[in-house]
């Protein structure tokens, strides 16, 4: 592995989880105000799970996004995918919980669904292993997608 290489893949993970976090830190007032009033399912997890979670899910990203990268580069359609998911993953917490726009953020959850899953096809035509580190996410999103819509309901 070259310098060149392990800078771009220290630039993917601070992308995803330097996005991520400095995502979750700006809405943290508003999980701890406006998200205790609202009404949830019982299947919803614990707040403290959802950093840990999040933490590892946007490492995978990152180190698939490299491996895709590794293997032609910026400029394919693979990566201009993972930019939209991504855009609409952080996207999701704005709309979520700073706007506190229930409705538009199950809109925005089934974009991020939709773009993933497309994003994931993208990457197994450049390595099947870029496309299973994706996996776990894809499943968190199917079922952040499913707590969205339970709580829009009930609220």
């Amino acid at each position: 592995m070259t310098v060149n290489s392990l800078i771009v893949l220290a630039a993917f993970i601070a992308l995803c989880l330097g996005g991520g976090s400095l995502i979750g830190f700006s809405t943290m007032p508003e999980t701890a105000g406006w998200f205790g009033t609202v009404v949830k399912p019982r299947f919803n997890p614990p707040s403290w799970v959802f950093g840990p979670v999040w933490s590892v899910l946007y490492i995978l990203m990152a180190v698939a996004a490299w491996l895709v990268w590794r293997n032609g580069g910026l400029a394919q359609w693979a990566m201009v995918l993972f930019a939209v998911q991504l855009l609409f993953n952080f996207a999701w917490s704005l709309i979520f919980f700073r706007a506190h726009q229930i409705g538009w953020a199950l809109v925005d959850i089934t974009a991020l669904w939709l773009a993933l899953a497309a994003t994931i096809f993208s990457f197994a035509q450049n390595t099947a292993l870029a496309a299973w580190l994706l996996a776990p996410y894809l499943a968190w999103v199917s079922f952040a997608a499913v707590l969205n819509a339970a709580i829009w309901r009930l609220n």
